[in-house]
């Protein structure tokens, strides 16, 4: 393809990013964390979230997103707590070792940052990071304040 779309070439750099980052985490140990029970895990937000919410924002049926969870809190990446707005429903929180694998995830991505920014230079690798966050104010439906 002579001239792609930038979404696709953005979609390349997403898929690069996770493949680094579920490689790091599985050196690490975490080998039982697989690649859908992590894309659900990141959506996870420090106050918690619901069940229907992460389904929501992966674009998967409640049903696939209860499973995740389950498989998720069985491997002590995350517990499930009382909602303190709504005594009826539960808030999906990250555990202590999800919270190693985050640090993982995050380490690998600084490295990767860190490499993406040799090759580009500092200054085209900060206007690429302005240019992607700009364009998250048009692109992103769960960007706070919005």
């Amino acid at each position: 393809m002579p001239d792609p779309h930038p979404a696709l070439l953005m979609f390349i750099g997403a898929r690069y990013v996770e493949q680094r980052v579920s490689e790091a985490i599985a050196a690490a140990g975490y080998d039982d964390l697989t690649l859908a029970m992590a894309r659900v895990a990141a959506r996870l937000s420090e106050d918690g979230i619901r069940v229907t919410e992460l389904a929501e924002q992966a674009r998967i049926t409640k049903q696939s997103a209860s499973v995740l969870v389950d498989q998720l809190e069985r491997a002590a990446y995350v517990v499930r707590v009382p909602d303190p707005a709504d005594a009826r429903a539960r808030l999906v929180v990250i555990a202590p070792r999800g919270r190693e694998v985050l640090d993982v995830a995050r380490r690998e991505e600084r490295a990767i940052e860190r490499e993406w920014t040799r090759h580009l230079g500092a200054e085209r690798m900060a206007a690429l990071k302005e240019a992607l966050a700009d364009l998250r104010e048009i692109t992103d439906p769960w960007l706070p304040g919005r």
